[in-house]
């Protein structure tokens, strides 16, 4: 049985994005093609459908950390901002964007919040598991 541990991040990612396009609830707003993703970032995304490529990896991560909320994905998609002559440092990733493609993923019905104990945040469904494990047997 091939697990997600063993294909290439990026060809999972960009399966499940394609698979992701064809849903109903997973849309890229009108504004997403303006905004950086980030305090670190320069510039905004260069692809044209980076929403579902984010929607992928923030899935896959749902589904190896979960439950995972909105602050550890800020954590997790961050990066190091240039600061020219000065030390980088480190600056989160933009919250609007991470927590409207989880509420768009709980309407499809790919992830769930709930609470595990003391902690609390997104699991995947298993809907989700299977889109996931879907891509998986196409990438083998």
């Amino acid at each position: 049985m091939v697990s997600m541990y063993d294909i290439d991040t990026n060809e999972l990612i960009k399966s499940v994005a394609d698979a992701l396009k064809k849903t109903e609830n997973v849309k890229m707003p009108d504004w997403a093609q303006f905004v950086k993703t980030g305090q670190a970032k320069d510039r905004t995304p260069v692809e044209t459908d980076w929403w579902f490529a984010r929607a992928a990896a923030i899935l896959r991560a749902v589904s190896i950390k979960g439950p995972i909320g909105v602050n550890k994905l800020r954590i997790k998609f961050g990066s190091k901002k240039d600061r020219g002559h000065k030390p980088e440092q480190f600056r989160l990733a933009s919250g609007k964007i991470l927590r409207l493609i989880l509420q768009q993923l709980d309407k499809e019905g790919l992830t769930k919040y709930e609470e595990k104990g003391v902690h609390k945040g997104r699991l995947i469904t298993p809907k989700g598991q299977s889109l996931l494990d879907k891509a998986i047997k196409l990438k083998k």
